[in-house]
């Protein structure tokens, strides 16, 4: 493509005050992109939008949308707003359904309208449930056990049905465990009461917390506690930008699993945290808690096929140093 056209794609990142979305506007920014923000700061922070223009407002707010679309010229959207907190979407499914699904349709028809090219999408593991053998590939089968996987996996459905019939062409991105800040301390994870277990790691490292809970000790892993594929959010972000050029070059839509393909125990997490802090991190066991998969795993070959992405922090010190880091700034400002 001309170098002069890419000077006039804009890139609407809905989301893109928040955790992941803010670190992939960041990575976009430094490729030289021109990005859009679209967040109701619900859950996102308006310092965390550094070198894009933020537009506070709602995915749902149908004319809201119309109008960024056409007044900034977008060509791609990279979606992730919405609502993450498992226990909520139990508690308050509804809730979940209204921003997660009703809200993308909404996305997804002014998208089509406005002529948009390709989506990039923030999906989730999720999907899978609770897989036979602890590991998902791409077709292992979709079980959502919560009403965030199943709001989830239905905006997949969705994408992939409007693909279709002419509409955008997509990647959705199936998140694993994702964790760590920008390596260079510029944003991180700020989320309050979160519940992220490297975070609330580092939280209870500098006694934020009184301690952290492990959730069943007896499963049948190495050590008898739950495994989770951890990604680095940096790898994450990265991601995105080669799914963006994968479909600038004309790729198919395509669902794709996003993680290292390896799993780490709650133990060693905490260990790796302990050895970032220089003082063991503050737990109490508990029973395990139910809906809770003994492993899950990311098989992550096609990825890295398909896109050639090429993670780079695949290293739990790395996660915990830099999720740590993250934490001590925020202790620092409050």
């Amino acid at each position: 493509m001309n170098p002069q056209d890419k000077r006039h794609r804009t890139i609407l990142v809905t989301g893109g005050a928040g955790y992941i979305g803010s670190h992939v506007v960041l990575q976009l920014v430094e490729a030289g992109e021109r990005v859009v923000v679209l967040d109701d700061l619900s859950t996102g922070f308006r310092e965390a939008v550094i070198g894009a223009e933020l537009v506070v407002g709602n995915v749902g707010d149908r004319a809201l949308v119309e109008r960024v679309l056409r007044e900034h010229g977008v060509d791609t959207v990279m979606h992730f707003a919405a609502r993450t907190i498992v226990p909520e979407s139990v508690a308050d499914p509804l809730r979940y359904y209204g921003n997660n699904t009703c809200a993308t349709r909404n996305l997804l028809e002014c998208c089509r309208d406005a002529g948009v090219a390709q989506i990039v999408f923030s999906s989730t593991a999720a999907v899978y449930g609770i897989p036979a053998g602890g590991s998902a590939r791409e077709d292992t089968p979709t079980a959502p056990i919560n009403p965030y996987g199943s709001s989830k996996l239905m905006s997949e459905w969705m994408l992939r049905d409007l693909a279709a019939a002419d509409g955008p062409r997509y990647v959705a991105l199936r998140y694993f465990n994702v964790a760590g800040c920008d390596p260079e301390g510029r944003i991180g994870q700020s989320t309050k009461n979160a519940t992220l277990l490297v975070k609330v790691a580092c939280e209870a490292a500098l006694g934020k917390r009184e301690r952290l809970s492990i959730f069943g000790t007896d499963y049948d892993t190495p050590d008898g506690t739950g495994v989770r594929d951890y990604i680095h959010v940096d790898d994450l972000a990265r991601a995105h930008l080669d799914a963006l050029e994968y479909l600038r070059a004309g790729g198919a839509s395509s669902t794709l699993n996003c993680g290292y393909g390896h799993g780490y125990s709650v133990r060693e997490v905490l260990e790796a945290v302990g050895r970032a802090h220089g003082a063991p991190v503050p737990f109490v066991e508990q029973a395990r808690r139910a809906g809770d998969p003994p492993s899950l795993v990311a098989v992550s070959d096609r990825i890295r096929e398909t896109l050639g992405w090429r993670p780079r922090h695949d290293d739990l010190d790395f996660i915990a140093r830099t999720a740590l880091q993250w934490e001590q700034k925020l202790a620092a400002v409050r």
